[in-house]
Formats: structure tokens, C-alpha cells, sequence
């Protein structure tokens, strides 16, 4: 892998303590009524518990949704309780967060979840790094899940291959996808013709439109003396 560092970082530290309100009521008119008065719609599920419908306040819920696999420290009616946040829809126009699926976790539990890779530095001069895949499955405890993979690429040279084997994964995290899974690699692009002919092949062309401009200079003439013969006749 030509001692390129890979390694796995940890979330920064950020407040995650939300509110969570009980709702009763559903239905698309409830729901924009409550995305106008500032809180979103989610469900938490998990552990076999039946569903929970809660709402939250949406600026924290967005700040907190900058990054993947974001854990929500709610309290709900009194009582704490930690989710990982397992799906987001939103409005595909606007972006505006819509619903939030929510899953039950505890301290020391381990979870499944897709974490992104990201690159750093620049590859040897002329080469470029192609990123097979986005993200990296990885399991790891639900309150300590690695906010990105990062890869060092800096003066990578060509050839040079990184996969799934070679991250440094945090303590507690493990790989669940195949070792030899192909994350970089580095290559040096091919040629891109301009699409400009040889000097050959512009001379042929001259010659081309030359000849066919006798050739239509003679048929003009044939056709003119023909036109002269018909007029005689």
C-alpha cells in the first residue's frame, strides 16, 4: 500500500441532548404543521419495543445531521434514551428534513453502519486518485462510531491500491466488508485526443476538395456543351 496512512476518526464532541414530544396525531396536514412551528417528525423503534412517535426541534436535529450516523442523547417524556438515526427524508426539492427514522441503542451495544471515506493530500505529480467506493461497513459501539475513514494519499504513486484491509479502524470497530474490497487506486489518466487530424491526413483532404472541384468544374462544362448541342438540334 506504499505506507499511505489510513485511519479511522472518532466524532467531535457536540451536544446531542434533544427534547423528544409524544404525538398522537399523524397525517401529511399535522406534519407540515409541525415542521412550520420548528420540529420534525420521527419514530423510534429497536428492541423489540413497540414504536414511539415523537417530534423534535429542527435547528438542532440539522446541526447534529452534518454528520453520518449521528447519535441523539432524547429525553422523552421524562425518561433518556439513545437513538442512531438510521433514515432521513427530505423534501427532494427544498432539501428540508421531512421524517426521521430513529433506532434504539444502548451504551456498549454494537451496531452496523456505512461510514464515508474521506481522501487527503495530493497524489504523485500526474496521477490521480480514483475513490472506488464512498463509504466503508463497518460495526462498531453505538457511541463510539468513527465519523469518517480518512486516507492519506499525499505523493501516492501509481499503482499504488488501498483497501478495506488497510484502515485503522477505532477501538471496538470492526470490518464488515470484504477485506479486499478496493476503497483507492491510483492511476495516471490516459491521453485525451483533441480530435485533431495528422498533417497527413489534413494534405489528403486538401486534395481532396481540390479534385472534387475539378471533377465539378469539368461536369459544369459537359453540361454546358451538351446544352449547346440540344440548343443546335
Amino acid at each position: 500500500m506504499n505506507d499511505k496512512t489510513v485511519h479511522g476518526e472518532k466524532k467531535a464532541e457536540v451536544d446531542n441532548h434533544l427534547d423528544a414530544e409524544l404525538r398522537e396525531n399523524f397525517g401529511k396536514g399535522y406534519a407540515r404543521r409541525l415542521r412550520m412551528a420548528g420540529r420534525i417528525p420521527a419514530v423510534i423503534y429497536g428492541h423489540g419495543s413497540a414504536p414511539v412517535h415523537v417530534s423534535l426541534p429542527a435547528h438542532e436535529v440539522g446541526l447534529l445531521l452534518r454528520k453520518a450516523n449521528a447519535i441523539l442523547n432524547l429525553n422523552v417524556a421524562g425518561k433518556k434514551q439513545l437513538a442512531l438515526v438510521k433514515d432521513v427524508q427530505k423534501d427532494p426539492v427544498r432539501q428540508i428534513i421531512e421524517h426521521l427514522d430513529l433506532v434504539t441503542v444502548k451504551k456498549g451495544e454494537k451496531v452496523h453502519v456505512e461510514v464515508p471515506i474521506h481522501l487527503e493530500g495530493e497524489p504523485f505529480s500526474g496521477t490521480i486518485a480514483i475513490l472506488d467506493v464512498n463509504t466503508i461497513r463497518l460495526e462498531a459501539d453505538a457511541t463510539n462510531i468513527p465519523e469518517r475513514i480518512t486516507i492519506d494519499i499525499e505523493g501516492a504513486e501509481e499503482g499504488t491500491r488501498v483497501h478495506a484491509a488497510d484502515a485503522v479502524l477505532p477501538e471496538g470497530s470492526s470490518l464488515l466488508d470484504d477485506p479486499e474490497l478496493l476503497l483507492v487506486n491510483i492511476i495516471v489518466p490516459a491521453a485525451v485526443s483533441l480530435g485533431e487530424p495528422e498533417e497527413g491526413e489534413e494534405v489528403e483532404g486538401e486534395e481532396g476538395e481540390a479534385v472534387e472541384g475539378e471533377e465539378g468544374a469539368e461536369g459544369e462544362a459537359a453540361s454546358g456543351e451538351a446544352s449547346s448541342d440540344a440548343a443546335a438540334e
